[in-house]
């Protein structure tokens, strides 16, 4: 017997379709819905303005610059390089990064000079050595890589203009006449960063203006330009670093070393807040001044800040230390250059003839009474060798002149410690003593 088929009162099961459970709707989902409309329909509102403004921006200047490149030869021909016998160039380098607000000068704060690079013998040089030179400001990618030449119309096509509503990139003395050969620039400065353009740099050129007519035959003379450079606001001066350090910098000034950051705390905490005190550590103990940076600065960060720091310029000022049958003549920054120790002399040459220990530990002394010491100024430079031929006469006179510098030096500290310690002021005429 055939078992019997199944059917729905209505239609077939199989073709019943399943209805979906809809969500429940509830008052806090429906409102949540309407904010998140209305602040993609705000967001699209505030973007409008700004995307449009930018895409006008950079359909202008593409449209600038490459109408720049046609010929204004009605027969819109491509006009190749021209040749040229006079070439314009900076004669200093700028350095890598300029502040806003400041004159433009070269690495070694000299001003700038500009000059025509041309043979004396060059009869037409005659001719245009008296020259209208105008400034301006050119894109850092302008002549990248190995390209040494390039057109009038591409030069021009590179000049970067101030932006919207801003004041024109460089203010002050952006023309200059060029006489025999060469011209000074005066005082100029930018007046905007050049973090807002494709390469964050600009490069400063340089090219001839207000030919006349008669001077339509004339041959070209090529533009100048610098290397890139970045420019930064004018705050960010405030914390640059020195090249070189000063004794008397503080010692965020030093590279890797962030004014009010980690490593500039902690020497603080140390009372290490100038770069001799950073340096006289170094000389002293440098595994902990090591120790106190922390892990956080690396090996390659130490190395850096230990190099920028040993460039600073210590002067001619030298301090005295004395000791029971000790004194020793240090530099700023702690390190021994003579010693007199049992009424024996020691130049520097012969500061490795005494025990190194018994040495480190007379510096630490003079490290740890380091603002009880006296100080002089003095030039250390060794007393010329009046025997050439006779080298035991020779050191006989250095080291009778290095005692009795020692001996002046020493009796004149006495003499002031006395007169400090007297009722009666005397006044005495100010110490100076130059070895050598």
């Amino acid at each position: 017997m055939s078992p019997k088929r199944l059917f729905c009162e209505t239609e077939p099961c199989l073709e019943q379709p399943f209805e979906k459970k809809r969500p429940r709707l509830t008052f806090a989902s429906i409102i949540g819905d309407v904010v998140m409309v209305n602040s993609q329909n705000h967001l699209l509102k505030a973007l409008e303005p700004l995307l449009r403004r930018v895409v006008n921006e950079e359909v202008d200047r593409c449209l600038l610059r490459y109408s720049r490149l046609l010929p204004r030869a009605s027969s819109l021909r491509i006009q190749a390089l021209e040749p040229s016998s006079f070439l314009l160039y900076f004669v200093n380098n700028l350095p890598s990064t300029i502040f806003t607000g400041s004159k433009i000068t070269d690495v070694e704060s000299q001003p700038l000079r500009i000059a025509v690079e041309a043979g004396a013998d060059n009869p037409a040089f005659q001719v245009y050595s008296a020259m209208k030179i105008e400034i301006v400001v050119l894109d850092g990618d302008f002549a990248s890589g190995d390209k040494q030449d390039w057109t009038a119309e591409e030069f021009n096509a590179s000049i970067v203009k101030e932006r919207s509503g801003k004041r024109p990139l460089l203010h002050g003395e952006m023309n200059i006449t060029l006489r025999d050969r060469a011209a000074t620039i005066g005082d100029i400065e930018f007046t905007d960063n050049s973090s807002w353009i494709r390469s964050r740099k600009f490069r400063l050129g340089a090219r001839i203006v207000d030919w006349s007519d008669s001077d339509k035959n004339r041959p070209r003379i090529r533009e100048a330009i610098t290397e890139p450079f970045v420019v930064k606001d004018h705050r960010g001066e405030l914390y640059k670093k020195h090249y070189p350090p000063m004794l008397h910098d503080e010692v965020w000034r030093l590279e890797k070393i962030g004014k009010e950051g980690v490593f500039h705390k902690k020497l603080s905490n140390y009372n290490i807040k100038t770069v001799q005190e950073f340096l006289k550590l170094f000389t002293i103990d440098p595994q902990k001044l090591r120790r106190i940076l922390g892990v956080g600065m690396s090996e390659r960060m130490w190395k850096a800040t230990v190099k920028h720091a040993k460039t600073c310029e210590l002067g001619n000022k030298v301090y005295m230390f004395r000791a029971p049958n000790v004194l020793l003549i240090l530099n700023p920054i702690c390190e021994v250059v003579r010693a007199m120790i049992d009424d024996q002399i020691y130049s520097s040459p012969d500061l490795p003839n005494i025990p190194r220990e018994y040495l480190n530990n007379l510096s630490r002394q003079a490290f740890d009474n380091w603002h009880s010491l006296q100080d002089f100024e003095g030039n250390f430079r060794e007393p010329p060798l009046i025997t050439q031929g006779n080298e035991e006469a020779s050191d006989h006179i250095i080291r009778k002149s290095l005692f009795r510098s020692c001996e002046l030096m020493r009796e004149e500290v006495e003499f002031r410690d006395w007169n400090s310690n007297s009722d009666q002021f005397i006044s005495t005429p100010n110490f100076h003593y130059n070895y050598g």
